[in-house]
């Protein structure tokens, strides 16, 4: 069985390998809670899309108490590992990619803002079209959408994304020239290995959660499905190289 100290081990380690990709991750955090802060609701209803084990939506109700975070994935595991750790988090499981997501949620009122991070650049650019438009139904006006995720510049200015690519590499190689943290294979090699994780590990691949390649991973996809979406205001809020916090006004 997992315990509760097992799974929060789990999620330590899930950060910390996270972090080889993202040296700078916990100041992207910061800064989008800190957007979701200047909202200047004291208790706003966010939905975290794309959570994984609730990285994200733990550090948000740290920081702000009287939030109400719906966090939402697909993959079984990673929700078994949230809901062992953090059983004050409302976690649900539903697929963006699907549309009628939204209904699984529960909302009695349009939510503040949706958060993600390191999450859609998984979804295709039609699919991802349809989630927004489904996701700016949740919201209510000006509300936020923020998407802290490797979003490179569009092809039309190489030189400019691959100056930010380089930027990005060049702080990871001196953040971790000591040695860098496990890799995402090898977090799930031994996720796999360890017994206490066999029946989440058997639903994951009963429901055919692993991912492969990144489907959207351009600043210009994300942008165009938004606007497309009704979202009035789009910009990047935070950036080092091509890791940015994306936003959208509803």
């Amino acid at each position: 069985m997992l315990t509760h100290d097992a799974a929060l081990d789990w999620i330590a380690r899930w950060d910390r390998q996270q972090e080889g990709y993202l040296p700078d991750r916990e100041e992207r955090f910061t800064a989008l809670i800190d957007a979701v802060e200047a909202l200047d609701r004291p208790d706003p209803l966010v939905i975290d899309l794309g959570c994984g084990p609730g990285s994200l939506s733990a550090r948000l109700l740290s920081r702000l108490p009287k939030a109400r975070v719906i966090s939402v994935d697909a993959d079984p595991l990673l929700l078994g590992l949230g809901r062992a750790a953090y059983p004050h988090l409302t976690f649900v499981t539903a697929d963006l990619r699907t549309p009628g997501w939204t209904a699984a949620l529960g909302l009695d009122r349009p939510a503040d803002a949706a958060v993600s991070t390191t999450a859609l650049h998984w979804i295709s650019p039609p699919d991802l079209e349809s989630m927004y438009a489904e996701l700016a139904t949740a919201l209510r006006p000006g509300g936020l959408l923020l998407n802290g995720d490797h979003l490179d510049t569009d092809d039309t200015a190489p030189a400019l994304a691959r100056l930010e690519r380089a930027v990005h590499d060049k702080q990871t190689e001196r953040t971790f020239a000591g040695g860098r943290p496990e890799d995402w294979r090898a977090w799930w090699d031994a996720v796999a290995a360890d017994p206490a994780m066999a029946a989440l590990n058997a639903a994951r691949t009963t429901a055919g959660a692993d991912h492969h390649g990144s489907e959207s991973h351009l600043l210009s996809q994300h942008a165009d499905a938004l606007r497309e979406a009704g979202f009035s205001e789009i910009g990047t809020l935070w950036q080092r190289g091509n890791n940015r916090l994306l936003c959208a006004v509803r």
